[in-house]
């Protein structure tokens, strides 16, 4: 693990959200405006992973959706990767769900990305479903289900 600090993000971290999730996801990118909104959506919380210098080098957005929760994006600058920030957000949103008592969380991820989908096996998300070219790029996503 590493010595990053996770927390809840804020109005003025936006930016450097903006900047990672352009990075992580390219043609696959939800854009900046659909990134600031997701932000401030009802029932989304978002959380950013950075050094103890305060420089945000990752961020989780997820939801909660009645007894379930769903991550919508979890993304790590390039440069950082490696260093455990990805574990770090994941976990806390693991931890989250525990405490609202939630009975599973969901999320796509690009079934070709194997360190998201490494990350997510060691974390017990288990496959229930393909959605065919569900991505702007075309690559299709796995739909991964995690009992708690």
């Amino acid at each position: 693990m590493t010595d990053c600090v996770v927390r809840r993000a804020e109005a003025r971290d936006a930016d450097a959200i903006i900047a990672i999730e352009a990075r992580a996801f390219g043609r696959a990118s939800w854009g900046s405006e659909a990134v600031r909104s997701g932000m401030t959506a009802p029932y989304v919380s978002t959380l950013v992973a950075e050094w103890p210098d305060g420089l945000i080098q990752g961020f989780a957005m997820w939801r909660q959706l009645g007894d379930e929760g769903e991550i919508l994006s979890l993304a790590v600058d390039n440069g950082a990767r490696q260093h455990g920030m990805a574990k770090a957000l994941l976990a806390e949103i693991i931890v989250a769900a525990e405490a609202l008592r939630l009975s599973a969380l969901f999320l796509e991820v690009d079934a070709g990305n194997d360190p998201a989908l490494a990350l997510y096996a060691q974390a017990h998300f288990e496959e229930v479903g393909r959605r065919r070219r569900y991505y702007r790029n075309g690559a299709d996503a796995l739909v991964l289900r995690r009992a708690i």
